[in-house]
Formats: C-alpha cells, structure tokens, sequence
C-alpha cells in the first residue's frame, strides 16, 4: 500500500482498490512506508555486489 500512498494517491482510492469496506483496515493494517527499508536494502546490496565497469 505505501507504493500508492507514497505518490499521493487517497488513501480511500488505495482501500476501494484493495477490496476493503472502508478506511480503516487499510490506515491500520496495511499502511506503511517501505521506502526506507528498500533504500537500506539497496544500500547493502551494493555493497554486497559492487558495480562492475562494462568492457
């Protein structure tokens, strides 16, 4: 849900969108943002596999 709400798309849009009767369930449950947790994961994956120069 939070790659929706992120951009700014209603929260009411995002719960008829998923089915649910109101608000509620999804400003709960559902709603959260994953963007700092994508970034850390990033972060260590290119330290894990650093780039490569193309040949």
């Amino acid at each position: 849900m939070s790659i929706l709400s992120d951009p700014g798309i209603p929260i009411e849009d995002i719960s008829r969108l998923v089915g649910h009767a109101n608000t509620a369930v999804t400003e709960t449950v559902y709603r959260f943002q994953l963007r700092p947790v994508l970034l850390e994961g990033a972060e260590a994956m290119d330290g894990i596999f650093p780039a490569q120069e193309e040949t």
